[in-house]
């Protein structure tokens, strides 16, 4: 029954991460062009399209996006709810829902800093996927870098954003419960 319930959150976290990779793309002006950006556009405007007729979007956010993010978290934790626990009630799924949209943003940030640290090890060159990473994460390190410059090449500001992140995600859960 875990594996079961493993695949069925796997399935919606990855979408809704894609949704809120495509949200995060768009609120950073980030190259549309590039091919990782052509990607989530590609995978989502199925569904991001018809709510755009819909929601339209508010201060330069894509407000269709967001609530597509929500929808995918309240469907996960219904889809969750009915199949292993035998019953649904809204007020949970509402409020975990939101929860989930914001666990997975930052999980999201996470992994995105954690590809790009790795990418700029590795790649030699120009990489898309990392110009695309450098346009996302660098209006969050550039304040870093402006307290703790890069020390003999060595740029700190990823790590020290990581662990801010893990700092804020272990806040939200003692907040929450």
């Amino acid at each position: 029954m875990q594996a079961m319930q493993f695949l069925v959150e796997i399935i919606f976290d990855l979408f809704l991460m894609v949704v809120l990779l495509r949200f995060w793309l768009q609120a950073a002006k980030a190259d549309f062009y590039n091919p990782m950006s052509q990607f989530v556009v590609k995978a989502t405007s199925f569904a991001v399209n018809p709510l755009r007729k819909i929601i339209p979007g508010f201060g330069g956010f894509d407000m269709a996006s967001l609530l597509l993010a929500y929808l995918v978290a309240v469907a996960k934790i219904s889809v969750i709810m009915l199949m292993f626990y035998g019953g649904w009630s809204a007020a949970p799924v509402f409020v975990s829902a939101f929860m989930t949209v914001i666990k997975e943003g930052l999980n999201l940030l996470f992994w995105v800093l954690i590809i790009r640290a790795l990418l700029s090890w590795v790649s030699q060159g120009y990489n898309p996927i990392e110009a695309v990473f450098h346009q996302l994460t660098e209006p969050m390190l550039r304040p870093i870098r402006k307290v703790i410059p890069p020390l003999g090449g060595l740029d700190l500001s990823i790590l020290v954003l990581i662990i801010g992140l893990q700092f804020l995600q272990i806040l939200l859960m003692d907040f929450i419960g």
